[in-house]
């Protein structure tokens, strides 16, 4: 069969013009949300291009007009398939965050379990050195906990009289950013065995902190520990437990049937709320190693143990705030 060309291509613009002024509001704005009608108009223009460009090809037609279709197609094929919701994220750490917080609402439910789990190994650890303080070595991980916490103290605060600390901060905060983030993957991570050794670590980091607390408030130095721990643990702890709250979202994946997907479809369908968990406490990991280095270790009489605590506080409660808060619209619409 033989075409007008011309006639053709002047019959087939407007189409051409409207798939590509589709386009173009997707390629400027990253968040345009299209209702089910125009998804339908946009897949149905990229079929009829798709077609234009087959049939004009066939009948040779002028080289512009083909090539002009070819980057139509084209585009149209990448703004259809591309996954937008992680690209548009990669260079805004705020909106990170964001997304985080509403990822952490989505599945809060795990969220509460490794907070229980945490809280029965507190309880657990504490229990221990309250009743029986010949133990405590077993527990203690590290050889400098494992003495009287008032000398403990009492040589922190003369080590800050002589400045020990100056020069080395940011090497200390280099190194304890590494280790926090290595554990907060390996928490997640290890949720690929069924989440069982991520409810170990959690546990287990539980059962530390209780016993230091405990150790602590029994020395009568709970000013001292609160100061110490307040600061950066106020974000690291919490991060830690979206690390594994991460770690048990992969489990709930790998066990947990939806409907008829297979595993491969529930890993694509949560992939993106477990790069949002762990992109979240890389970030908050990194802050916290910066505030263990340059606030945590400096002790009274440098820095009041009133004003650490007090930083603390509010970190946590601006930390709880804003992921509660963080990304709700009017009517909750993504909570």
């Amino acid at each position: 069969m033989i075409i007008d060309t011309d006639k053709y291509i002047s019959q087939q613009r407007p189409i051409w013009d409207e798939f590509e002024r589709m386009l173009r509001l997707i390629e400027d704005n990253a968040r345009t949300n299209f209702d089910l009608r125009q998804i339908q108009r946009l897949r149905y223009l990229q079929d009829v291009v798709s077609a234009d460009l087959t049939r004009l090809r066939t009948f040779s037609a002028e080289p512009a007009t083909t090539n002009y279709l070819e980057s139509l197609v084209a585009r149209g094929f990448s703004s259809i398939h591309e996954n937008r919701s992680l690209s548009r994220l990669k260079f805004n750490p705020f909106k990170v965050l964001v997304e985080f917080a509403i990822t952490v609402r989505r599945h809060s439910r795990l969220f509460y379990f490794v907070t229980a789990t945490m809280f029965v190994g507190c309880i657990l650890g504490g229990g221990i050195v309250a009743f029986f303080p010949e133990h405590k070595e077993i527990i203690m991980p590290f050889s400098h906990l494992l003495g009287d916490p008032s000398e403990r103290v009492e040589m922190e605060e003369d080590a800050e009289n002589s400045t020990h600390v100056s020069g080395h901060q940011s090497s200390f905060s280099a190194t304890l950013m590494a280790n926090n983030i290595r554990v907060a993957i390996f928490a997640l991570t290890v949720g690929i065995l069924y989440g069982v050794f991520t409810v170990v670590l959690v546990f287990y980091n539980g059962l530390i902190l209780g016993a230091v607390a405990v150790d602590y408030i029994l020395a009568g130095e709970t000013t001292f520990l609160l100061g110490w721990l307040l600061p950066h643990g106020s974000v690291e702890i919490p991060a830690i437990l979206f690390a594994a709250q991460g770690g048990l979202l992969i489990a709930r994946t790998l066990i947990v049937k939806d409907g008829r997907l297979n595993l491969t479809a529930r890993l694509k369908k949560n992939s993106r709320d477990i790069v949002m968990l762990i992109g979240g406490v890389v970030l908050l990991l990194v802050w916290a190693g910066i505030i263990e280095a340059f606030l945590s270790q400096y002790h009274e009489p440098v820095i009041p143990y009133s004003a650490k605590i007090a930083f603390g506080l509010l970190q946590l409660a601006a930390l709880a705030g804003f992921i509660v808060m963080a990304g709700r619209t009017k009517k909750g619409a993504r909570q």
